[in-house]
């Protein structure tokens, strides 16, 4: 069964990339050597910015991963203070679907209207051309036909804080 995400728009689905279980986009797969710099809700952030524990600069060029199986809804240049952003749609075995979005990137490796496995490099840490220190910004949606916003809001209905989302989908062990 196609995912429907918008009035008119169908993604195929694939049973080879149902989401199993969903690991950080850095440090794989426990975002070993990073921290949450500006954690989702303090200051009305709708996502987590992800820094390399060395600060500044240290971490650009660093891969960013797939947090989970899926399918690349889209993946280039926004305007704006997003610069270069992947969007991925995640399909959980019971058909829910999720979105994840890793934005500030300094270069995209995958190509949209793919399929991506969970730890495959989908890109690296980027400056969005210099506009700010490297760091990747990081939202999961419950939504997945949501525009891109500000990245900023009180209002949070249809975003997930990404650390807790994580957590509770972690791999069930056999």
């Amino acid at each position: 069964m196609p995912i429907l995400i918008g009035c008119n728009e169908v993604i195929p689905t694939n049973p080879d990339y149902i989401s199993d279980g969903f690991d950080y986009p850095v440090g794989k797969p426990n975002a070993k050597g990073y921290y949450d710099a500006q954690p989702f809700g303090k200051n009305n952030h709708l996502g987590s910015d992800l820094n390399g524990n060395g600060g500044g600069n240290t971490d650009l060029n660093d891969p960013v991963f797939a947090i989970s199986n899926g399918f690349v809804k889209s993946a280039k240049k926004l305007k704006g203070g997003w610069g270069n952003v992947i969007r991925i749609i995640h399909e959980l075995p019971n058909g829910k679907q999720y979105e994840s979005i890793y934005a500030h990137l300094d270069k995209i490796l995958i190509k949209p209207n793919t399929f991506v496995k969970k730890g495959q490099i989908i890109g690296t840490i980027g400056t969005n051309n210099g506009q700010y220190l490297a760091h990747l910004h990081f939202e999961i949606r419950s939504f997945t036909n949501m525009g891109i916003g500000g990245g900023y809001s009180w209002f949070t209905m249809g975003y997930l804080n990404p650390t807790s989302f994580i957590k509770a989908h972690r791999k069930v062990k056999k």
